[in-house]
């Protein structure tokens, strides 16, 4: 007897269980395996924070049923970290819903707007929820192209007519994963404007806005003239502060969008532990002093592994965003090859660029997100194994 909906023929294993796999393999065969394939942080949940779950936990109100679109003083949060930071001004109660994590909100977004049969504009490599969240809506996906020639800034202006005749919606990220790429706010105004033309939903998925390095200052598309028409845009704790297993995010941005997408969760999920609601309200407006350290402890590991690849012959992205390094391929060898070749005989666990789309082919990702000296044994093996 075989079950299954036909529809997940088609979809790929997923990129990191794929990873946890392979690892336990190797692991159960007793080798010593370091991942620098997850961007998982390494570093715990700040203090104050955590101190901010215990108390909440112990509040018997927060131990029901929570509010599907996130309870009215997350909402508000939520709203007071956008203007804060952006300098954006939303109506907490129209223009902000809670997700259970950026992933949850990105998977739900192609039932809430794209029709089976429709085309949603992804990043020729981006994270690949992006994809897969289409497959298993009988949605269909145009690959935005991406390469190191255009800075790695998706071309949805290549996109041919007869697809933007059936797109519903685009979805972009900066400061990008996996390639590490920074967008300059022209660009987001061209996108504004290419979306309200074709009526598109645009959505950028901003989960590593506050990881920037050498001064750079992540903007939200919010900001830009004529987005809250067509944009909404996803902000999570994972990376800010450490809490990706606490599952807290939230969306903003046009209010219509906003309705929809609170329809399909409400369908779906029952809501975030109001207790964790309560810890990530700490998160966005408590101090902000450990995210400045954490980023200094990524930017110091980022200066490591640039240096290390650059005396390998790798050439790599200097990334002024995220917790990731996006690096080219040693000359003879596909994306898939040189990430086995490291994993069997450094030990060593690294992405290949085609696990994030099909314009990821000659690179791969090296994750930031491992302690320091765990981080700069890997880059030796991968240095002992040479360039070819």
């Amino acid at each position: 007897m075989s079950f299954g909906a036909t529809r997940l023929n088609n979809l790929p294993p997923y990129l990191f269980a794929e990873i946890d796999r392979k690892r336990d393999e190797l692991l159960a065969q007793g080798h010593d395996v370091i991942s620098l394939g997850i961007g998982d942080p390494d570093m715990p949940t700040f203090d104050h924070i955590v101190a901010r779950m215990k108390d909440a936990i112990d509040d018997p109100a927060n131990h029901r049923y929570p509010s599907y679109a996130g309870a009215p003083r997350y909402r508000q949060a939520c709203a007071e970290f956008m203007q804060c930071r952006f300098g954006v001004t939303l109506d907490a109660n129209s223009e902000v819903l809670a997700l259970i994590g950026s992933k949850e909100g990105i998977a739900n977004l192609f039932p809430a707007f794209v029709d089976p049969g429709h085309y949603t504009l992804i990043p020729g490599v981006g994270y690949p929820v992006y994809s897969g969240g289409g497959i298993i809506n009988d949605s269909l996906e145009h690959w935005m192209p991406m390469n190191e020639e255009n800075g790695w800034l998706a071309d949805f202006e290549a996109t041919p007519p007869a697809i933007l005749a059936k797109a519903q919606m685009m979805i972009l990220s900066y400061p990008n994963n996996p390639t590490s790429a920074i967008a300059p706010v022209e660009y987001f105004d061209r996108a504004i404007a290419f979306a309200r033309e074709h009526g598109l939903l645009l959505v950028h998925d901003n989960a590593y806005a506050d990881i920037t390095f050498d001064g750079y200052v992540a903007p939200s598309i919010l900001e830009r003239p004529g987005a809250r028409e067509c944009c909404i845009e996803l902000f999570s704790t994972s990376k800010s502060y450490n809490m990706t297993g606490w599952r807290a995010a939230f969306a903003a941005g046009n209010a219509e969008a906003i309705k929809q997408l609170g329809i399909v969760k409400s369908n779906i999920d029952s809501g975030i532990f109001t207790a964790v609601q309560d810890a990530a309200i700490e998160a966005f407006l408590g101090p902000q002093d450990d995210v400045e350290r954490m980023k200094a402890i990524y930017q110091e590991r980022r200066d490591a592994v640039l240096q290390t690849l650059e005396a390998m012959g790798i050439k790599a992205v200097a990334s002024k965003g995220t917790i990731f390094i996006w690096a080219q391929v040693p000359e003879g060898h596909t994306s898939a090859e040189y990430a086995e070749k490291v994993l069997m005989e450094a030990h060593v666990i690294i992405a290949p660029g085609t696990a994030y789309g099909p314009d990821g082919e000659g690179y791969f990702r090296i994750s930031l997100a491992t302690p320091t000296e765990r981080l700069l044994e890997a880059l030796d093996r991968m240095s002992a194994l040479g360039s070819a």
